[in-house]
């Protein structure tokens, strides 16, 4: 039996020389071009009623070398051009299965500037990563060592608004797999106050990072507008704007992975809303908040991990009247104002909002389990009584 392991990208910052920047930044030009002269000809073809697929892209990038006009494509490695072209069909395939939106065209200024390089694209030697077209490895900043005879299968280069280089090397890692079996469940509900509360009781403060760093990004933000559009001066001045946000971004981010891994390796079970965070937005007084509490990230980096740990993530239905039912007797209220953070059921039971809704995600959570069915709302207390009908 062949044994096999997980994959996971391990990202790292690396320093370019002038020569290898250059050579990236027409790597990232190239790759840009294709994936829009790809998708225009998929796009004619699926006017015409056509499709076109990986195969035939891939004969129409040999043909754009041989011209005239797009002779520069010889010049980078064909690695990422071809990689490009393999994106933009994965991009096509969600959009038929109806998991994404119709592919859309690359732009230099919005587009993140990246390359793909497989095996046959850079050369890993003794530690040392160089990349096609290139006689020196990169000067990677190891931050955090590879796992041991760790051979990486995929290599992206990816340089941010801010001016930063980044290596993402994909590897077969040993140490993702099941963790001890436990009985520990526990039911999640977000909120900006505290960015997480358990059923445990526990709460998670909500370090808002984005309103810490809010000054820096204002200021910042006053000097980019006033610089003249097209100018050198603008341009320094986006990076600062860029910069800021960066700064904000890695934080939140690590705080978020700090608290998913300690939450998936002290569970088995983890019950979370499934929140429609895209339409919480647009609450214009609430929408900076919940963006810079960053529940959709959270998500996604609690359901991979479970994933990687042998761990189980259930979301409920996100009408499920988590805050207006009370845990003890099954009361449901009739409003649930947000300024109401403690109230009183009429069982005589005293709750924390967030504590309570917490503990009653956990036990729709461990229904959904048990029956294998989806968290209907529920309408009316157990009964058909109303909460301000029912006695002590």
């Amino acid at each position: 039996m062949v044994e096999t392991w997980t994959k996971r990208a391990f990202k790292y910052r690396f320093y370019p020389t002038p020569a290898q920047a250059a050579e990236l930044e027409r790597t990232f030009g190239c790759v840009r071009k294709v994936y829009n002269l790809a998708l225009e000809a998929r796009t004619a073809a699926w006017q015409r009623g056509q499709r076109v697929n990986y195969v035939e892209t891939s004969a129409m990038l040999t043909e754009w070398k041989r011209g005239e006009d797009l002779a520069f494509l010889n010049e980078v490695s064909s690695v990422p051009l071809q990689q490009s072209l393999r994106h933009l069909q994965t991009a096509f395939v969600n959009f038929w299965g109806k998991r994404a939106r119709y592919p859309r065209f690359k732009s230099r200024k919005k587009s993140r500037a990246s390359a793909e390089y497989t095996r046959s694209g850079f050369r890993w030697r003794d530690g040392q990563l160089t990349l096609a077209k290139m006689s020196d490895p990169l000067a990677i900043v190891w931050s955090r060592p590879l796992p041991e005879g760790a051979e990486p299968s995929t290599v992206t280069v990816s340089k941010d608004a801010a001016g930063r280089w980044f290596v993402s090397l994909l590897c077969d890692d040993p140490t993702i797999g099941p963790l001890r079996v436990t009985d520990a469940v526990v039911g999640v509900d977000a909120g900006l106050t505290h960015l997480f509360t358990l059923s445990t009781g526990e709460k998670i403060a909500n370090p808002r990072h984005e309103r810490k760093d809010r000054e820096r990004l204002a200021k910042a933000q006053r000097a980019l507008s006033g610089k003249e559009k097209g100018s050198n001066n603008r341009a320094k001045a986006r990076v600062k704007v860029a910069r800021a946000h960066a700064r904000i971004a890695d934080r939140r981010r690590d705080h978020l992975h700090k608290v998913t891994t300690r939450l998936v390796r002290e569970n088995q079970t983890l019950v979370i809303e499934d929140l429609t965070v895209a339409n919480m937005t647009r609450n214009h007084s609430l929408a900076r908040a919940i963006s810079d509490a960053s529940w959709s990230e959270f998500r996604t980096m609690l359901e991979y991990k479970a994933a990687w740990y042998g761990r189980e993530v259930i979301a409920v239905d996100r009408w499920f009247p988590s805050s207006k039912l009370c845990s003890d007797c099954g009361a449901l209220q009739d409003r649930m104002p947000l300024n109401v953070r403690e109230w009183t059921c009429t069982c005589g039971t005293t709750h924390d909002r967030d504590v309570n809704a917490a503990k009653n995600i956990l036990a729709a959570g461990l229904a959904v389990s048990v029956c294998g069915d989806g968290v209907r709302p529920q309408r009316s207390t157990p009964g058909g009584q109303s909460s301000a009908k029912q006695k002590n």
